[in-house]
């Protein structure tokens, strides 16, 4: 299936379809209308003698020197290839993917100016499988700079690209896709570079896997509701409602959900008349988590639907008195605050979630709280159970705190101080990637200890709630419960892999049985 750009709104599902999925990208006619109109206004700006960033005017601390109309071309690539400075790591294929489909979305707004040719060129990188190769650090997310000039060498055969499974230099890597180099023309460069793309494809991904991981973390909770023998009194629709906190309401709904047909839903099934906090307080804590990220969601769908282009190419809107004559705007689009505020909130956000999760489990080890084994092992203190597990949690919670802070503070002034704020936020992305992937492990955990808790309970499957049986069928078919001591890294391993590819997503159709365990 192919999505189409331009025109309708694109959401994070298409770009996590297309980078992962590998669909193809095309241009909708009224987009290519929009491109080449704004590109007949930037030929014509290009040579009216006016002073305009990027087109005749110098980047950065050399802003308003006038470049010679004979360099204008030339003056694209160098800019081009001046600004390839990202280092580190290269990312993944489907990341670029995403960086690439971002970049191509936000051109076919018609505000870049960029030649349909070089927008052409970007559809085909992307629709014959051509990945650059994109190291990671570099952007301060005053425009993705150093990332999107690595995206864009490839164009004009230069950097090194992956095709076939194989990195190599872009120039063969064109060749074995049938594909030719492109010319830049007058601010195609700054078109390709200027811009976001990087940091909103990251931020598209992670955020599609906070929302995977937020739905296997309910469903241990579920899970660990039954083990524990809890009070479901704090889920109750009118106590929920009677102080509608952000998304309280709706968690609350979702582990009733999990926990339709449970036992414990019968008067006087819970163990104790008031639970630990870290028990009573799940729907205000993930709702809370929720919000914050359905608001970082609407910003990155913003950018994927934005022409955030500075100069900005307007070509209805009047220049020197003349109606509807055009023109190109130097503006502040290409800041991104909102976006890398609500970020750092995500990750906050999950960080508090995550110190409940730790809570959760420490109370699974104690019997006086419980009324089960001391560390979940019935065969008494020759045997440690899940003991020890309780460091592998302190160490996550840690790894979690530290990437918890605030990370769109951390910027220093740039270009002969012209550039003096940034936010960061490619790198507040990837923090909250990292974090995503340590609280993954916490909910491996917290699935394995709520198991453990069914078990030694002797709880009939039955007695189960409708979700959190099924994630107990899920988990047990992957991890045997824990009888006699073995090594538990592995086992959490698992699970986190069957968490990240969305085997404990519980509002899907229907789940796989099945795990990368080797």
């Amino acid at each position: 299936m192919t999505i189409e750009v331009g025109d309708h709104w694109v959401g994070i599902d298409d770009l996590v379809r297309i980078a992962r999925g590998g669909e193809a990208v095309a241009l909708s006619a009224a987009a290519r209308q929009r491109v080449a109109a704004a590109r007949v206004l930037v030929m014509r700006l290009a040579t009216s003698g006016q002073p305009i960033y990027g087109l005749n005017s110098a980047l950065g601390a050399n802003t308003g020197a006038t470049l010679d109309s004979d360099d204008l071309e030339s003056y694209q690539r160098r800019a081009v290839r001046a600004r390839a400075v990202a280092v580190g790591p290269a990312y993944d294929t489907a990341s670029v993917r995403a960086m690439q489909f971002a970049r191509v979305a936000g051109m076919a707004r018609g505000g870049s100016g960029v030649s349909p040719a070089v927008l052409d060129a970007c559809i085909a990188l992307l629709n014959h499988a051509v990945h650059p190769l994109v190291p990671r650090f570099g952007s301060i997310g005053v425009a993705d700079l150093p990332q999107l000039s690595h995206l864009a060498l490839p164009l004009f055969g230069e950097g090194k690209a992956e095709f076939g499974g194989e990195m190599m230099n872009a120039g063969a890597a064109l060749e074995k896709a049938g594909l030719q180099p492109v010319k830049l023309g007058v601010k195609d460069g700054l078109a390709l570079i200027s811009s976001n793309a990087a940091t909103t494809a990251r931020a598209a991904l992670v955020l599609h896997d906070v929302a995977t991981t937020l739905k296997a973390w309910l469903a241990a909770v579920a899970l660990g509701y039954e083990g524990f023998r809890a009070s479901l009194s704090p889920l109750n629709p009118a106590a929920v409602a009677a102080r509608p906190a952000t998304g309280q309401v709706e968690v609350a709904a979702q582990l009733r959900q999990l926990l339709k047909g449970s036992a414990l839903l019968q008067p006087g099934a819970a163990r104790r008349v008031q639970d630990p906090v870290s028990m009573r307080v799940v729907a205000q804590v993930h709702g809370a988590v929720q919000g914050m990220v359905e608001s970082a969601r609407a910003q990155v769908e913003i950018e994927l639907n934005s022409a955030a282009d500075s100069p900005l190419v307007l070509v209805d809107e009047a220049a020197d008195g003349v109606p509807n004559g055009g023109v190109m705007l130097s503006n502040g689009n290409f800041h991104i605050p909102a976006l890398a505020l609500t970020l750092d909130a995500c990750a906050i956000a999950l960080a508090q979630a995550a110190s409940l999760s730790v809570a959760r489990c420490q109370r699974f080890m104690s019997p006086a709280l419980t009324g089960l084994p001391l560390q979940l092992t019935r065969h008494g203190p020759a045997h440690s159970g899940f003991a020890t597990v309780q460091k592998t949690l302190t160490a996550l919670w840690a790894e979690i705190r530290l990437r918890a802070n605030p990370g769109s503070l951390d910027y220093m002034p740039v270009s002969e101080g012209l550039e003096d704020h940034a936010c960061m936020a490619l790198g507040v992305v990837e923090k909250l990637g990292e974090l995503l992937e340590r609280v993954r492990y916490l909910v491996a955990i917290e699935l394995l200890i709520a198991a453990q808790a069914v078990d030694l309970r002797g709880l009939n499957e039955a007695e189960l709630g409708e979700g959190a049986r099924a994630a107990y069928r899920q988990l047990r078919a992957i991890i045997p419960m824990l009888d006699e001591d073995r090594p538990l890294g592995p086992d959490i391993d698992c699970v986190q892999r069957a968490v990240a590819a969305g085997l404990f997503d519980w509002t899907a159709s229907a789940a796989p049985l099945q795990a990368d365990c080797a």
